[in-house]
């Protein structure tokens, strides 16, 4: 049996004023919380996750390095720990980059991305990533900039930091 996942709720300014379970969220299209974290190793190259064909939204597209909804009563930085771990099996210190609003069909998500250093081995949770593999900064860019399979969220995190 599958645990219902629960998203807390936020309103234009990032407030929580409520949660309802995922599904609802994308059906009602309610504002919520999503983090990415974004791994470099000493070449100072990007990490990213190739999206588990399983995946409901974007199946097979490149995204950060690890990343998802915040849950109820979570913080950011909970969220993005949970998530690191979820997905690629690591623990590391992570470091708050960004935050940015990011509107997608008619729903506001907050996003906050974080950054950490790490030269791996990743341990991928198949149900979320299919693989991954070290981009340089340049090659991400152009990636995003050609739409190659980018996962939407992927895309606005680069332009943000990499304008």
């Amino acid at each position: 049996m599958v645990m219902q996942e629960f998203l807390d709720i936020v309103d234009e300014n990032n407030e929580v004023v409520g949660s309802a379970p995922y599904s609802d969220v994308y059906a009602k299209r309610l504002n919520h919380r999503i983090v990415h974290v974004l791994i470099f190793n000493d070449k100072g190259e990007i990490f990213l996750q190739q999206r588990s064909a399983k995946k409901e939204f974007c199946p097979g597209h490149w995204v950060t390095s690890a990343g998802g909804h915040v849950q109820k009563g979570e913080t950011y930085e909970q969220a993005a720990n949970r998530e690191l771990n979820e997905d690629l099996g690591v623990d590391i210190k992570l470091t708050k980059i960004l935050e940015t609003p990011y509107d997608h069909y008619k729903m506001r998500k907050f996003l906050e991305i974080f950054r950490g250093i790490s030269e791996g081995p990743f341990k991928f949770n198949p149900e979320e990533v299919a693989g991954g593999r070290w981009f340089s900064v340049a090659d991400v860019r152009d990636m995003v900039k050609k739409n190659q399979l980018v996962h939407p969220e992927l895309a606005h995190v680069i332009e943000k930091l990499y304008p």
